[in-house]
């Protein structure tokens, strides 16, 4: 390696006076040349950090439920499995991976017959839809 410098290479920029980031930062604080710093942050989050995906697509679901045009019981039985997911992934307490899996089965469970077209009045547009959240719902969590 030659560290001499050569008439093509970039000139070398030295930072003395502050922090210098070669990569990706997120949710960073920083303070430099301070005598007294007081930070704060927030994490209102309503998911366990890492669920924020799964959260999305069940929240997704609910908002949709109810143009789906479901029995009332498969739409409250939807709505109850759907509860229990962001239940188990909540940001009170650890998650429980065997809870989010059960959870997840449960919703799945009560959209297939909706998916399969078994469930009394599902449409062919709701039948569409149950498929496509059965499908969003698997693989993650």
């Amino acid at each position: 390696m030659n560290d001499r410098p050569d008439e093509n290479d970039a000139p070398r920029v030295n930072h003395y006076n502050g922090p210098v980031f070669n990569g990706p930062v997120s949710q960073g604080q920083f303070a430099w040349d301070n005598e007294n710093v007081t930070q704060n942050q927030q994490n209102n989050s309503t998911v366990a950090p890492g669920y924020e995906e799964l959260a999305e697509r069940v929240n997704t679901l609910l908002r949709e439920l109810p143009r789906q045009g479901l029995a009332d019981r498969d739409r409250q039985d939807a709505e109850e499995a759907a509860g229990e997911v962001l239940a188990a992934i909540g940001p009170d307490a650890p998650v429980e991976e065997s809870r989010v899996r059960r959870a997840l089965a449960t919703l799945r469970g009560v959209l297939a017959p909706v998916a399969t077209g078994v469930a009394a009045g599902a449409t062919t547009g709701a039948q569409a839809w149950a498929l496509a959240a059965i499908g969003g719902l698997t693989g993650i969590g």
